[in-house]
């Protein structure tokens, strides 16, 4: 506020405000004091009045000679400020009075002094009158001295004093209006003193900054006022004599600038050339790399699909090793060119990075379990730690997370040759809207010098540059790693010394997304006893935490031993415990040992489940009574663990991996490729899978086959001489918006690896994608998901290939046992309660399809689809499976198929009626 107010002002505040508060202050005082005095100069009056009046009256109480009382009490209002007058008998019943009736009640008191009560107008004094008073009168009688002869009463009015004070008051107002008048008067002039000057000051400074250097201030009449200003003028004169030399200096700088534009627009002309040479020659650089992308994955298909199809023939053990040691080193030039070609787009800015739903939990343990394998081969324990704060439903990139979390523990396994490698995932910070993650790789390897740290995200560069350093790497994946997390916004970092290990940490910040319902607790295994062995120390902490966060009890044993006594233990008490969970490897307990171990177990009712490192997966396998169901790998995945351990309790869910078998008719595919090797890889795979096959090498060929032909899907690739398969993909929609039916799934055989590829495919009309190289299972999955019909392919449990004059059974014991996992009793009672259903499923869909209600027939086919696949009936499976293809498709022949669908319901229940 004072900071706002000018000089006049604040001279005027200066003196103004204490003159002010003084005289207020002071003025109050004296007013008060004055009151005051005159307050008790009034009451000290009226007690005097009423001691005179005392001796006189009192004769004439002693006596009641009232005329004589009233004539004293006329002369006492004669008196100043004496309003009203009374003389009392000793009764207190009136004697004389005059004036008007008193405003005060009567004092109360002691009766022998005198008493009063004010009031805000009067003040009333009750005197008594003894028989002494009238000593002075004379004629007093010794014995009535004490004697009480009556009362006076007076009262006096505050009217007068008030007017005093008023009247002082005024006086004291006056006094301090002319005092505050006269120290305004001498503010405002010296005020003006001081300002007038200022103002000049404030004139001269203004046309001193508006450029007029030549004005100057004159003598202001004060001392320090008069050094300002010649202050002023000196340094106005520095102004100008600098404003001259400064002029001088920009005249001679304008003519260096002018001596100097030729030599500046030549040189930007060759800048400006150089850009766009610069700008061709990365356009240049981006072609060839897409080129040399196709160039050298086309000839590594090749490679390794040939690699595959050598690999299923008849071969001596020494060449399937060479073929072994060929599709190694073909996949590790791929994995080379991928993190080239990842580092040119990251060094174009075109990598585009995907936001989708993912679940952190699994993108870590996925991570893990792939790379399990070679950390199990030397022997490493692995760790994945998910702190119970950290939510896991979260959006971001999680192929690009993958990539980088697999480089980080990639390099990690490289580098440590014993001990234990940790994945940890916690969190930092948490709002509504999202999470700050920090997801850490710790190992106990070599370390890093502070060199090689400093070294570490540069590109191509290694950790390790000796020359008995492990090979394999081009030293792209931690600069990869880096950029791409930066491109998230998020950091990257390494805490390491020699020979204590590293930790590489990511910090990252992600939205959340809604939370996945299989990652709460829930039944069958929420609130059972379970019992788990784990040497590992970490291990044994994260695979507690995986338990208890599906919801179970657990109780941790130090060995197997032990398991087996707590759980005899429990048994005996009442207290049962239902599952087991052993972390195990041959060092622990060999597999002869833990085979007897396992049954105890089991004969106490409680179902065990192993977990061993991949390496010893096959030593562990003889231990076990049902090792498909009872045997997992290392580290523990919270997903498989889930479902392992379902699958104990409640054994109608096991399920298996066979693949379903072929449906009622092959599928026709037309295969479009330029490259020879490539086309005849692809045309094999299929047909060797019992598919229809054409194959045709040019966008021409392919537009003309599929107008004179009819085909379930096309597999295009992408770069082609003349016509490429985005346009060949264009070409065949326009036809199709011509005719009448479902499109023709179409999708793209692709080697390149630039940014936007997918997007750009599917814009062009291409439903799906397969990256080159490709495999037989892919081949299948894509024919699959796009016309419904399944391909041959080889089981988990055996490798051996269905023959291709193998017809589909109406009912197949053997398939039945499999899928109930060898158990007689419940593949009988799968097979019974799908047959005592499947007349009340066939009306049901009979109904969905007579009211054309679209939604509820796919219903109740996907309902019948569900139950046979729990069950040995080839033929009703594939006319299901087919059937709910067409329909979600909107294929014209799903009515053939539901025709087909109602037939082999029909032949399966004949079949049941003729075996009974």
């Amino acid at each position: 506020m004072l900071k706002r107010l000018g000089i006049k002002s604040r001279v005027l505040l200066l003196a103004l405000l204490p003159a002010t508060l003084m005289a207020v202050l002071l003025g109050g005082y004296f007013s008060y004091v004055q009151q005051a005095e005159l307050q008790a100069q009034l009451l000290r009056r009226g007690q005097m009045i009423a001691e005179q009046l005392a001796p006189l009256v009192a004769h004439g109480m002693a006596r009641t000679d009232k005329p004589l009382l009233e004539r004293i009490a006329a002369q006492a209002l004669e008196q100043a400020d004496v309003r009203s007058v009374s003389f009392l008998a000793p009764d207190r019943s009136p004697l004389a009075h005059a004036g008007p009736s008193m405003l005060n009640p009567v004092p109360i008191g002691s009766s022998t002094h005198l008493l009063l009560r004010s009031g805000n107008d009067a003040t009333r004094y009750l005197l008594p009158v003894f028989g002494r008073h009238r000593d002075l009168s004379g004629d007093i009688v010794p014995s009535e001295e004490d004697r009480l002869l009556g009362w006076v009463e007076l009262e006096l009015s505050h009217d007068g004093t008030l007017l005093r004070v008023y009247r002082g008051l005024f006086a004291s107002l006056m006094l301090i209006a002319g005092g505050l008048l006269a120290t305004t008067l001498l503010a405002v002039r010296m005020s003006r003193g001081i300002n007038g000057p200022i103002s000049q000051i404030k004139q001269t400074v203004i046309q001193l900054k508006d450029g007029n250097l030549e004005s100057r201030l004159p003598a202001l009449g004060s001392h320090e006022l008069d050094e300002l200003a010649a202050g002023i003028n000196r340094m106005a004169e520095t102004l100008q004599g600098a404003q001259e030399e400064l002029q001088h200096s920009v005249d001679q700088a304008t003519e260096d600038v002018r001596q100097n534009l030729e030599t500046i627009e030549i040189q930007n002309i060759e800048l400006d050339l150089a850009r766009k040479e610069a700008l061709e020659a990365s356009r240049i650089k981006s072609e060839f790399l897409a080129n040399m992308s196709h160039e050298i994955r086309t000839p590594l298909n090749g490679i390794l699909g040939f690699t595959h199809l050598l690999q299923k023939s008849e071969l001596t053990p020494r060449q399937l090793d060479y073929l072994g040691t060929i599709e190694k080193s073909a996949d590790s030039l791929l994995g080379i060119i991928n993190e080239i070609l990842d580092f040119s787009k990251i060094e174009a800015g075109k990598l585009v990075l995907d936001s989708i739903p993912f679940n952190l939990r699994d993108l870590l343990q996925d991570t893990l379990t792939i790379l399990a394998p070679a950390a199990h081969a030397k022997q490493l324990e692995l760790v994945s730690l998910v702190y119970r704060d950290t939510p896991l439903s979260l959006i971001g990139d999680p192929l690009r997370l993958k990539q980088i979390l697999t480089n980080l523990v990639s390099n990690a396994i490289k580098f440590t040759r014993e001990g234990t490698i940790v994945a940890r995932a916690m969190l930092e910070d948490e709002n509504d809207d999202g999470v700050q993650l920090r997801i850490s790789v710790q190992d106990t390897g070599i370390g890093l010098s502070t060199q090689d740290v400093r070294t570490l995200f540069q590109a191509f560069s290694q950790a390790d540059n000796s020359l008995s350093r492990q090979p394999g790497g081009t030293g792209l994946g931690l600069v990869i790693s880096k950029r791409l997390i930066e491109q998230m916004g998020g950091e990257i970092g390494v805490e390491s010394a020699p020979g204590e290990g590293s930790e590489f940490w990511i910090s990252l910040r992600l939205p959340k997304a809604r939370d996945d319902a299989e990652d709460q607790p829930g039944e069958p295994l929420k609130g059972r006893r379970i019992a788990m062995v784990e040497h590992h120390d970490l291990a044994r902490q994260a695979l507690h935490h995986q338990l208890e966060d599906l919801g179970m009890e657990v109780s941790t044993f130090a060995s197997v031993e032990k398991l087996v006594g707590g759980i005899s233990a429990a048994h005996l008490a009442g207290q049962p415990i239902d599952l087991a969970v052993l972390g195990l490897t041959s060092y622990d307990i060999s597999p002869d040992r833990l085979a007897p171990q396992v049954r105890d177990i089991e004969q106490l009712g409680c179902h065990a489940l192993v977990l061993c490192p991949t390496t010893e997966q096959a030593l562990f396998h003889s231990a076990m009574p049902n090792p498909d169901s009872q045997l997992q790998p290392k580290p523990a995945c919270t997903r498989k663990l889930r479902r392992g351990l379902g699958d104990l309790i409640n054994p109608k869910r096991l399920r298996t991996d066979t693949a379903p078998p072929l449906g009622n008719r092959a599928p026709r595919v037309l295969c479009v490729d330029d490259n020879p090797a490539n086309l005849l890889l692809v045309q094999t795979l299929l047909e060797d899978l019992g598919a229809e096959v054409l194959a045709v090498d040019s966008g021409y060929s392919a537009i003309r086959a599929v107008q004179d032909s009819r085909f379930d899907l096309v597999l295009m690739d992408v770069q082609m001489p003349g016509m490429d398969g985005r346009e060949t993909t264009e070409k065949i929609r326009l036809w199709e918006a011509a005719q009448t039916g479902p499109a023709l799934p179409i999708v793209a055989l692709t080697a390149h690896a630039m940014a936007n590829e997918k997007r750009a495919l599917l814009q062009s009309g291409m439903d799906d994608y397969l990256t080159k190289p490709i495999s037989d299972r892919q081949l299948a999955q894509v024919v699959l998901k796009w016309t419904g019909l399944v391909l041959r392919t080889r089981t988990t449990e055996r490798a051996e290939w269905v023959p291709e004059d193998d017809v589909l059974h109406v009912l197949d014991p053997e398939e039945g046992l499999r899928l109930a996992a060898g158990k007689e009793d419940l593949a009988a009672d799968m097979l019974a309660m799908l047959l005592a259903s499947l007349e009340d499923e066939r009306r049901a869909i009979k109904a969905a399809r007579d009211a054309q209600d679209h939604t509820l027939t796919i219903e109740r086919v996907h309902r019948l689809h569900g139950a046979t696949r729990y069950c040995g009936v080839p033929q009703l499976r594939a006319a299901c499976q087919r059937s709910e293809t067409l329909l979600k498709q909107g294929d014209q022949s799903a009515g053939a198929a539901l025709d087909d669908l109602d037939a082999a319901i029909t032949r399966l229940a004949e079949h049941a009626r003729s075996s009974a």
